[in-house]
């Protein structure tokens, strides 16, 4: 479930335009393994994950030690060459959004039916190649997660598995009680939704601790 480290060289004017420069590292990357600040009202960086604000773009590579380096060294301002603050726990907010990000990305994924809950529907759209996403409660029972689990490793590549969201946090996304196993179905949506996952995986793991030591 780790975000791929290299990227196909762009071949079109169009795919050109999605490449920008880490300003740490310097490196020329896809947007999909960024993220996009811009300078606030108030001199101080905001995290624009959706890449739609106004304003000179800062891209940051996604993950957690970009992040902090870029805040610690105040490579925004050089960058943006300009007084730009960057608050010391700005990789926190950024984790923060992209959590709730994947949240509402999971409840626009329910309205437009790329999404199926409930063991029985869940394990058939695994088995059927349907499923690109396992989405897992962090709180469900592990029987239930590891007869599923056992289902993706069967793939080919695995079906990749999340588990950062406890069944409350899903309920709610999905305006559903008690949701424990759902999947994303392939298509474009799951695409968009796991460019975000692949994100988030720079800041904090997919998978809660205790379940590492599971089978």
């Amino acid at each position: 479930m780790e975000p791929q480290t290299s990227e196909p060289k762009a071949q079109t004017l169009a795919e050109a335009n999605r490449e920008r420069r880490d300003i740490v590292t310097g490196e020329v990357m896809d947007e999909a393994r960024l993220i996009r600040f811009v300078a606030g009202p108030d001199g101080v960086a905001v995290p624009d994950l959706a890449r739609k604000l106004p304003g000179r773009g800062l891209w940051v590579a996604a993950d957690r030690a970009s992040v902090e380096t870029a805040a610690k060294k105040g490579l925004f301002a050089r960058a943006a060459k300009a007084k730009v603050q960057a608050p010391p726990d700005l990789a926190n907010l950024v984790e923060s959004l992209l959590k709730r990000r994947l949240l509402s990305g999971l409840g626009l994924a329910r309205r437009s039916g790329d999404l199926t809950s409930g063991f029985e529907k869940v394990s058939a759209a695994i088995e059927g190649g349907k499923a690109a996403w396992l989405i897992e409660a962090s709180d469900g029972a592990a029987d239930g997660r590891r007869k599923l689990w056992a289902k993706t490793r069967k793939r080919s590549p695995p079906t990749p598995i999340f588990g950062l969201f406890d069944a409350e946090e899903l309920g709610l996304a999905l305006g559903g009680e008690n949701v424990i196993h759902t999947a994303f179905l392939a298509g474009r949506a799951a695409d968009r939704w796991a460019q975000d996952a692949h994100r988030l995986s720079g800041f904090c793991p997919l998978l809660p601790e205790s379940w590492r030591e599971e089978p």
